[in-house]
């Protein structure tokens, strides 16, 4: 299935964490939280301003990304567990290193 987000929404895969502190504390999978880094995997056309411009996103397919906790609508598709939420729900974007394939379990 495919999927194309509308306006100035994405869809966001969460990245998975590390299960150990930095100490070497294995965290159990009961009392981890959900990551709140991911990696863009579609994204829409962009938001009209009030001139009826359309206004391109400023993250990209690919983009890793910082986002808030209670930030987007958590969606199953094609078994997967994704999110879609506003540009404006994320923080920035991470650069330097490329998103791992590191999906959550």
């Amino acid at each position: 299935m495919k999927f194309r987000p509308l306006h100035d929404r994405v869809v966001v895969r969460r990245l998975k964490q590390d299960e150990k502190t930095a100490g070497g504390i294995i965290i159990p999978d009961t009392a981890q939280e959900k990551p709140m880094e991911g990696e863009i995997i579609a994204a829409g056309p962009g938001a009209r301003n009030e001139a009826g411009a359309l206004v391109a996103l400023d993250v990209k397919v690919g983009d890793r990304v910082l986002f808030g906790k209670w930030s987007g609508t958590e969606v199953k598709l094609d078994g997967e567990e994704l999110m879609i939420m506003k540009e404006s729900d994320i923080m920035g974007i991470i650069e330097g290193t490329p998103a791992k394939a590191r999906k959550v379990a």
